[in-house]
């Protein structure tokens, strides 16, 4: 793998962490007012950000041209959370 390619991988992951950032608090404002939010909201948002956050890495990874690695990353991830072992 080029370093140029790292380097776009990396840009995405930073892109997809900033873009859910910075979505957040907005989302949340028109759901529950800050100070109603307890721990069972929060984890409840945690369970919930994970798909949004998987389908915006592909989106950011197709607008970098890196779809197909991360389209592959994700299918390694879900196989492991799943529990299948074949997928390494």
């Amino acid at each position: 793998m080029s370093t140029s390619r790292v380097i776009i991988i990396l840009v995405v992951f930073a892109c997809t962490g900033f873009t859910v950032l910075f979505l957040k608090e907005p989302v949340l404002s028109l759901i529950v007012p800050e100070e109603d939010r307890n721990w069972i909201f929060s984890l409840v948002y945690y369970l919930l950000i994970f798909p949004i956050y998987n389908v915006i890495l592909l989106a950011y990874g197709f607008v970098f041209g890196q779809f197909k690695f991360f389209w592959e990353f994700e299918k390694r991830m879900f196989s492991r959370i799943g529990g299948n072992k074949k997928a390494s």
